[in-house]
């Protein structure tokens, strides 16, 4: 899911020299593109601090780091002791996935691997006696921590994968990085994924970005929702531009891996844009709720604590896309013009 922000770029005064100053950084990072917008009085050493904030989570976290933590923990090295983010990121991962009763689970990768949705090759041959083998390794209740920081698995095939919120995490490290630097005011935005805190200073108001239309040409996107944010993190999940149409019913379907029973099952839900506290913990749930399909969403969001989300799905019948809001995600919209 991307959102639009029409950021500036470089460094730009304000009225006053000695108001804060509008400071815009953009690149790459973590494989896809990033901008961060916030406000400082002094120059500090950001991007330095920035480098070395996803320089630490990709050594603790990347599965395309063949060195990494989880990397060698994920080839079967029992020796390596977890610094404080991967355990971080374990616990939030578990309580998402307690929330949505296993539908959020880490360890899914090995099927999503084995049917060439991920960086792995597809398996050949996938029937049910490959697909009830490969199961037998999903479930984060088969990853424990010991005193001393070291990772447990049940089985060595287990297979630990962060991915679906080590970048909402990152989003939420860089704006700690900014608060210890005497940050007040700014937006993250990495892959997609944002962070707000504070206010649009040069407005005065709270941070505006858009939902992405998703029936717009990818050429040219534009967005269906403005959306006010303060002090929240926001992060959507889609496969709206990677569906199938039913050849009997018409209706579209994206194809998402149940953790549960292993199978690629079809999901009545397009996107999923999720606003909570973290960014990381949009992130966990937007993914969630793509596995979940649109009945058991609105199930989990009706017990969720302070998680609020907007999701596009299809009818039973037909391929009309619906939309569907929590009532707290209703405040966050800006009215149209």
């Amino acid at each position: 899911m991307k959102y639009l922000l029409g950021l500036v770029l470089g460094w730009i005064a304000l009225s006053c020299d000695t108001d804060p100053k509008l400071v815009v950084l953009s690149g790459q990072a973590l494989g896809t593109g990033y901008q961060v917008q916030f406000y400082a009085d002094e120059r500090f050493e950001v991007s330095q601090k920035f480098d070395s904030t996803i320089a630490a989570i990709n050594k603790s976290m990347s599965t395309y780091q063949p060195d990494s933590d989880i990397s060698k923990i994920n080839a079967g090295d029992t020796t390596v002791v977890v610094d404080a983010m991967f355990k971080e990121v374990l616990a939030l991962s578990r309580k998402v996935y307690r929330a949505t009763n296993g539908y959020y689970d880490p360890t899914v990768g090995i099927l999503v691997n084995a049917y060439g949705f991920g960086p792995g090759k597809p398996l050949k041959q996938l029937d049910s006696t490959t697909l009830d083998s490969l199961k037998a390794y999903v479930g984060l209740d088969k990853i424990k921590i010991s005193e001393e920081g070291k990772i447990i698995k049940d089985d060595k095939s287990v297979y630990l994968d962060f991915n679906s919120i080590a970048k909402g995490y990152c989003i939420d490290r860089i704006g700690a990085m900014l608060e210890e630097n005497g940050v007040e005011h700014y937006l993250i935005e990495l892959g997609g994924e944002l962070l707000a805190h504070g206010k649009n200073l040069s407005k005065d108001q709270a941070w505006r970005v858009g939902i992405e239309n998703i029936n717009a040409p990818v050429t040219d996107r534009d967005y269906t929702e403005a959306v006010s944010l303060e002090n929240k993190g926001m992060a959507g999940s889609g496969n709206y531009r990677k569906f199938r149409v039913d050849s009997v019913t018409g209706q579209r379907y994206v194809h998402t891996v149940n953790p549960l029973t292993g199978l690629a099952e079809k999901s009545d839900v397009l996107s999923s844009t999720v606003i909570a506290k973290t960014c990381a913990e949009a992130d966990a749930y937007a993914t969630a709720f793509m596995a979940l399909g649109f009945e058991r969403s609105k199930q989990v969001l009706e017990q969720a604590d302070a998680i609020d989300a907007y999701l596009l799905y299809t009818q039973s019948e037909g391929d009309s896309v619906q939309v569907y809001m929590s009532t707290k995600f209703q405040e966050y919209l800006i009215p149209a013009n």
